[in-house]
């Protein structure tokens, strides 16, 4: 109960203006990013001027501030739960340090699945090259790895130490023939979860165990330094982007099984595309980048590039990622749209 309708007024006026305030600099701008506590602010005031408003309609209040508040939580309504699709703009930078990670880790325990199917397959991989070492030729889709490690490693610290330029044609063959095969079980695990996720299950685990029986078979002739020299510098990056496309295709497959949901297949789809899409883009700038370091850093070896150079590049890399997909974007609301459902949340 209002006990003085105009000391009510005089006293909530503030909120409203402070309100105000803010929905007009979000309109000046429809994709101005909110930190998490402007965002709680703006959905503090909005509920404030909503529960104001239904206490202003119970009495004889002014016309004019009655239709002033209205249009204000009407303004306030349109801004949290509304679309704002309009004047998007492109900005590779948000999408780098916010909208990659935070989509990541909305989808974390799709990622969790690959992975432990894909160090489920290693485990498998290992176990099966160590009971049967002919199973090699089998297991591995390389020529190139099928030989002895301990012979590749002297040839290839050879040509390094030579400086001989006869291997390079060689060498950028394999990293090419590399590339292309991580590339396409990314780009094939995100699509297999259109088989219900089954087809990507079975990519995931298959490729652990190509990765699990190659760890084996150098870490047993005694190239274990050579091996980590070798996989980690562009390992560091290409193993989780080959994850993150598990990871997409168990977020697609979800969408499709629609499990506990009760939404039509239409609006699962639709829901989860966003996330899809940007894991993705995400999986394909990280092979871009692998491709780079595998290209110019990867294939080359001691004495010409010392391992524990290139172990600790790879190690301070995979330490960079760890962080950048757990950590960048946790403290920013995404859009100023989502200000109501994010600020609940503490934010992503």
């Amino acid at each position: 109960m209002i006990v003085n309708l105009e000391r009510f007024i005089e006293g909530e006026r503030p909120r409203w203006e402070r309100l105000d305030a803010v929905l007009r600099r979000l309109s000046e701008d429809p994709l101005r990013e909110l930190p998490v506590a402007e965002a709680r602010e703006l959905e503090g005031l909005y509920q404030r001027a909503c529960a104001d408003l239904a206490r202003l309609r119970t009495y004889a209040a002014d016309p004019g501030v009655r239709a002033y508040l209205e249009g204000l939580v009407a303004r306030g309504y349109a801004e949290i739960h509304g679309q704002r699709a309009s004047g998007v703009r492109v900005r590779p930078w948000a999408w780098l340090a916010r909208g990659f990670p935070q989509a990541f880790r909305r989808r974390a325990r799709a990622f969790w699945f690959a992975l432990t199917l894909m160090v489920s397959g290693s485990i498998f991989g290992a176990a099966a090259l160590a009971f049967d070492p002919e199973a090699k030729e089998v297991i591995m889709p390389f020529s190139h790895l099928q030989g002895s490690p301990a012979e590749r490693v002297a040839e290839e610290e050879k040509l390094a130490r030579e400086g001989e330029d006869e291997g390079e044609g060689r060498r950028a063959s394999f990293a090419g023939s590399l590339m292309v095969h991580n590339t396409q079980v990314t780009l094939n695990a995100m699509a297999l979860g259109l088989t219900a996720g089954v087809g990507t299950v079975v990519l995931m685990f298959y490729n652990g165990v190509i990765l699990g029986a190659v760890a084996l078979d150098y870490v047993s002739a005694g190239q274990s330094v050579f091996l980590a020299g070798w996989l980690l510098p562009h390992g560091s990056v290409e193993i989780p982007a080959m994850l993150i496309g598990g990871q997409a295709g168990f977020v697609l497959a979800g969408a499709l099984i629609g499990r506990r949901e009760r939404k039509p297949l239409a609006v699962r789809l639709r829901d989860a595309a966003p996330d899809v899409a940007t894991l993705c883009g995400g999986a394909a700038l990280l092979l871009v980048w692998a491709g780079i370091i595998e290209s110019f850093l990867s294939q080359h070896h001691e004495p010409a590039v010392p391992y524990i150079a290139k172990i600790a590049f790879g190690a301070a890399q995979l330490a960079a990622l760890i962080w950048w997909l757990s950590r960048s974007g946790a403290d920013v609301v995404v859009k100023s749209g989502e200000a109501g459902a994010n600020g609940r949340e503490g934010g992503s």
